[in-house]
């Protein structure tokens, strides 16, 4: 097997995409679709999202320090796409995409209603990267659609949502389980 070298860029496939939302007053609630996101710490629990300055999204958050994580799914696909295409400053991307704010529990940014989880977040440190700046944020208050969570097993069935990802350029719906953490590892029960 060959390989194909391409000048150095992103390459960390596939990714979630995200509807970051944000703002203090519902005259500013703004959603933003973002790809540059993830999981830093779990104890605290801390995550990040990497916005462009430009964006309208950018100044919303850098002056409140606070957003949503709302994860998104297939149903979600197109208000992903075009909240990411389109600018805050010109639509209303909540009337746009008929999508719904909800009061957030901690942070006075709106969570998303028809998102499955909202992850709630407040900024710890900003990092100016070139392109991008990253928001390193501690994790406040996670809601889950309580469609996805099993009270019998006390775990969340996220899959059951379709969660979205995003894959140099395209959307996908996540495929078939093919194992849990840890089944490579896992010991094998003894035969009879």
């Amino acid at each position: 097997m060959s390989k194909i070298h391409f000048k150095p860029g992103t390459m960390i496939y596939p990714l979630p995409a995200v509807m970051v939302s944000c703002g203090e007053t519902p005259e500013e609630f703004n959603i933003i679709t973002v790809a540059w996101t993830g999981t830093i710490c779990s104890n605290p629990p801390m995550c990040y999202i990497s916005v462009r300055p430009e964006r309208f999204s950018h100044g919303i958050i850098k002056r409140t320090g606070e957003f949503v994580i709302n994860l998104t799914t297939e149903k979600l696909a197109h208000a992903t796409d075009w909240s990411g295409c389109r600018s805050g400053r010109k639509f209303n991307k909540w009337e746009e995409c008929h999508l719904t704010p909800g009061q957030a529990s901690v942070v006075k940014a709106p969570i998303i209603e028809e998102s499955p989880v909202n992850i709630e977040c407040r900024v710890k440190e900003i990092i100016s990267l070139g392109s991008h700046d990253m928001f390193i944020s501690d994790v406040v208050n996670i809601s889950v659609d309580d469609q996805y969570f099993n009270e019998t097993t006390g775990k969340l069935n996220l899959s059951l949502a379709k969660p979205l990802v995003y894959n140099h350029g395209f959307y996908f719906g996540i495929g078939k389980e093919i194992g849990k953490f840890g089944w490579s590892v896992e010991k094998k029960p003894k035969k009879k």
